[in-house]
């Protein structure tokens, strides 16, 4: 595979580039992401309000259950749900078993925005939540996502993606340049680093891998952000799955940097994603949390939680024609 970069790294295995970074006046770092789709305000809104509708009405059930001791409770978060939603439930189902925790106990150790599924984990005393907040500041904790996307098609197996990440003057989260890192934002906070490695999995269908790192030692092209995407994330009409792998813990991250590489996530509006397929509405983004593997905080013994795959995930897997 030729991949044309601007700066070549020692590894035979590794290509980097850095691309250039757009002069400003500002005395503030300029956000390299566009600002919020006019439409996305109405589409989040009317999301929004679903969710908290359920509110009142969700429950958890053992079918939700990836894991449970008397530590932890790790379950399947479902789409189109916040996560205080999902905490404000676990008493329920602990009630259900012999185990008493106190609500007042209970903590959130990881958090999953409102549309996105997959692993979410409830520490049952403050004392293990300590350890654990710790082990995710420290990124003691790998976590694997799934993401559908809608664009051309990558020219890349893998792609590592470094950026600055950080609040414009309107509090939207955005993409900044890596040489940004750590100047100041308006409000008073900082540009931080933040890092993604996306793997192609399929696309239209057609599996390009079967399972994670199976070609690792196919090239991996790393970008260092610096400048505007020069990709339009609504060029292109390719139904694209991929895994990726954050290195860093940013909100909204692998929204972020999918937008950045044109390849918006289905049904992320805020993002440039498609509020419409195939002649279907999309109620909510198609961004999955696949798995967490890290220390237990008590045993010390290394866990890995996987949340089953949804729908959409297996279906983006699964086509007759695939070789």
């Amino acid at each position: 595979m030729s991949i044309e970069t601007l700066k070549q790294s020692n590894s035979t295995s590794m290509e980097e580039t850095h691309l250039p970074k757009t002069s400003s006046n500002s005395s503030y770092p300029t956000p390299l992401s566009p600002p919020l789709p006019l439409i996305s305000k109405e589409i989040e809104l009317s999301r929004a309000m679903a969710a908290s509708s359920k509110a009142t009405v969700f429950s958890l059930s053992r079918d939700d259950v990836i894991f449970e001791d008397q530590w932890l409770l790790v379950v399947n978060k479902p789409s189109g749900i916040y996560c205080e939603t999902v905490l404000s439930s676990v008493p329920r189902l602990l009630q259900q078993s012999s185990d008493s925790v106190e609500a007042s106990e209970l903590h959130l150790a990881n958090r999953l925005d409102r549309d996105t599924s997959g692993v979410m984990v409830i520490t049952k005393f403050h004392k293990v939540a300590a350890k654990l907040v710790k082990a995710f500041t420290d990124h003691k904790v790998q976590k694997t996502y799934m993401a559908l996307c809608v664009g051309s098609a990558p020219k890349w197996d893998r792609i590592r993606l470094k950026s600055g990440h950080g609040r414009s003057k309107f509090g939207a989260w955005r993409v900044y340049a890596a040489s940004d890192v750590g100047r100041k934002l308006p409000g008073g906070s900082v540009v931080k680093d933040m890092e993604t490695l996306f793997e192609l999995l399929s696309v239209n269908r057609v599996i390009h891998f079967k399972e994670s790192f199976q070609c690792a030692e196919n090239l991996e092209k790393v970008v260092v952000v610096e400048d505007k995407s020069s990709t339009d994330a609504n060029h292109g009409r390719d139904e694209i799955l991929v895994r990726a792998f954050p290195k860093s813990g940013r909100t909204h991250q692998i929204r972020l940097h999918c937008q950045y590489l044109g390849l918006s996530i289905k049904g992320d509006v805020k993002y440039e994603g498609v509020c419409e397929w195939k002649g279907e509405i999309c109620d909510a983004h198609s961004l999955h949390a696949e798995s967490l593997s890290l220390e237990h905080p008590i045993t010390g013994l290394p866990v890995k939680f996987q949340a089953p795959l949804p729908l959409w995930a297996t279906q983006a897997c699964n086509h007759e024609d695939h070789t």
